[in-house]
């Protein structure tokens, strides 16, 4: 009887294993399409650490279900890794995108709208990381297969054309990104309808292209339209939402209306802190552009810890020699410098100057904007000497790259024509006091 007992025991065990290993495919097919499901929704209301982990049981179910190099497990490889680059974790996400693109390209084909997703979004981190030149030809593959896989009125191809454009913004190419981020604008409308959230995000980066150029009043309508979009579409506390009231705001900041611009900057940063965590990169831009509007008010002591934690966030989160962390050192130097403290001033200027040289290039805008910084400190100690050579070129910076009608233009003149006047060389100084004072005219119509 006890052996009796125990051959009972012994077939309802193999009967419960054989259940387990008998699930229907199709029933682990659903699991992973619901977990997709869920790390999807999670993701488009911004709640990333929410979705690290559906995302990881994600994976770990499709490398359980399908053999190791089927699209889905690409797929789910591609979802973590979105997931890891909106929380600044650049390592990570990189080796999973790479990962997911090699099994796409094998599994699919080198033509198929997957690979094109997956070059897209590997660009999109290198992007982030102003590695530019890594990043540009993935965008241009990503966008031929689009074309030709789609049609050039697909929503997947305004995607590839607005990213693309994005790459040319960073790098001072505004002739080259102003027609892209108009043709993706259009087939965003036409396709996805006025109220579609991409369509909101079409029309914040045209308006960040105008804004860099000077051009407030085509910026602001296009602002306030994706502001009401986003609102509306993704709900008041996404970080996309964040990203439009903060671009309002420095567009206000840049006009100098302080008012309109802080309340703007203070749900930004509250909105991006709770969505995205204390640590985030954005938060630290969020920071930067605060600290920035309470210098220009003279609110020193608000404005230093707010650079300082920028600073911080960056230099952890993208690496010393990134551009962003130039423009914290360029904004915690311009601090002390409007308090005379020359001498903290300096190497923070110096060290911005070297790496925007090292990462964009000896010719972009915000060289000449760390040239004519560095300049203004010089000056200020009367080192006319080591000044000059820094507004010449700093002007001839901005005046390629910006066209000689930009209110920056105007502000590298006079600052030039007051060391000029130091210096005793009025003739010299007087055109450009001049052309300075048009541009400013122009602008204040």
């Amino acid at each position: 009887m006890p052996s009796g007992r125990k051959l009972a025991l012994i077939v309802a065990a193999v009967v419960v294993c054989v259940g387990v290993i008998l699930i229907p495919r199709f029933a682990q097919q659903r699991k992973w399409e619901e977990l997709n499901a869920q790390v999807k929704t999670l993701y488009e209301q911004g709640k990333y650490p929410e979705a690290v982990p559906k995302a990881l049981e994600g994976l770990r179910v499709a490398e359980a279900t399908f053999v190791s190099e089927h699209v889905n497990v690409a797929t789910s490889l591609n979802n973590l890794a979105r997931l890891y680059h909106a929380q600044g974790k650049y390592a990570q996400a990189e080796a999973l995108y790479e990962r997911s693109l090699a099994i796409r390209e094998k599994a699919l084909g080198p033509e198929d709208p997957d690979v094109a997703l997956s070059l897209n979004n590997l660009a999109e981190l290198y992007r982030s990381q102003a590695k530019y030149g890594e990043a540009e030809p993935l965008y241009k593959r990503s966008l031929t297969i689009w074309e030709k896989a789609l049609g050039p009125e697909h929503p997947d191809v305004a995607t590839s054309l607005n990213n693309l454009a994005l790459l040319y913004q960073a790098q001072g190419k505004y002739a080259e990104a102003e027609p892209l981020f108009k043709r993706s604008l259009g087939i965003a409308e036409k396709a996805l309808g006025p109220q579609h959230a991409d369509v909101a995000q079409s029309l914040n980066n045209l308006a960040g292209l105008y804004q860099v150029q000077g051009k407030y009043a085509e910026a602001e309508p296009l602002y306030k339209r994706s502001l009401a979009i986003a609102e509306k579409a993704l709900g008041p506390d996404h970080p996309d939402v964040a990203t439009s009231l903060s671009n309002l705001a420095e567009l206000y900041r840049a006009q100098g209306k302080y008012a309109e611009a802080e309340p703007l900057l203070k749900r930004s940063l509250a909105i991006l802190e709770k969505a995205l965590g204390p640590e985030h990169p954005d938060v630290a831009t969020s920071l930067n552009n605060l600290a920035e509007l309470y210098r220009i008010q003279g609110k020193y002591a608000e404005a230093e810890p707010l650079c300082k934690r920028a600073l911080a966030i960056r230099e952890k989160a993208l690496g010393p020699e990134h551009p962003d962390v130039a423009q914290s050192l360029n904004n915690l130097a311009a601090l002390y410098y409007a308090q005379g403290k020359y001498a903290e001033a300096e190497p923070l200027y110096k060290r911005s100057l070297a790496i925007r040289e090292k990462a964009l290039g000896p010719e972009h805008p915000d060289v000449g904007a760390s040239l004519n910084n560095l300049a203004v400190l010089h000056h200020q100690q009367a080192k006319y000497a080591e000044a000059e050579p820094l507004y010449k070129r700093s002007l001839a910076i901005w005046e390629k790259a910006l066209g000689p009608e930009h209110p920056d233009v105007a502000q590298s003149l006079e600052n030039y024509a007051a060391l000029l006047r130091k210096t005793h060389r009025e003739a010299e100084a007087e055109p450009m006091e001049a052309r300075a004072k048009a541009i400013r005219a122009k602008h204040a119509q």
